[in-house]
């Protein structure tokens, strides 16, 4: 299975478009937002326009957050984790943990508890191992700061990949 990792989209519905045809082609199921989605109407957009389970967090940067939580409890295919929290995703057998915060992705992987934590805020792509834990950022899916990027991670080769937006 793959899983597709992304934070700090912005509202930046080009992107997302992007990225969201890349996850059709690549028949991508699993689509794990790291937060900063900003408006409702992009988690409307993004729960209409994927095909398969989206789990997203809040991130310092978003409006109205309890009608971004109430239309996605409207769609069964997009779970709100709060502010962070551990997605329970039908077919893995790893623990993930999810975050917009770096220090935040450092403490929690002190605990030994994750053997991965996805976060963003920084827009920056990076990844490190900390307490047996993978820390990933995928960057920005926006593209603010540094280039528009993605992850993805497949659960079958336990390999994972930076995406440059422009490049796909």
């Amino acid at each position: 299975m793959k899983i597709c990792i992304i934070s700090d989209s912005h509202d930046n519905v080009p992107n997302i478009d992007k990225m969201l045809g890349y996850c059709k082609k690549e028949n991508i199921r699993v689509l794990l937002h790291c937060g900063d989605l900003c408006a409702p109407s992009v988690v409307k957009y993004l729960a209409e326009n994927f095909a398969g389970e989206i789990w997203w967090i809040a991130g310092n940067v978003h409006g109205e957050l309890k009608k971004m939580s109430d239309i996605s409890e409207h769609f069964s295919n997009t779970h709100y984790l709060g502010e962070e929290g551990s997605p329970q995703i039908p077919g893995v057998d790893f623990k993930i943990y999810l975050t917009h915060y770096p220090e935040v992705a450092e403490e929690v992987a002190k605990t030994g508890k994750y053997d991965y934590i996805f976060y963003g805020h920084d827009h920056r792509p990076w990844e490190k191992t900390a307490c047996k834990t993978r820390l990933v950022n995928p960057g920005t899916l926006a593209g603010m700061f540094n280039k528009a990027t993605f992850a993805v991670y497949n659960t079958e080769n336990n390999g994972l990949e930076l995406k440059l937006l422009e490049r796909i």
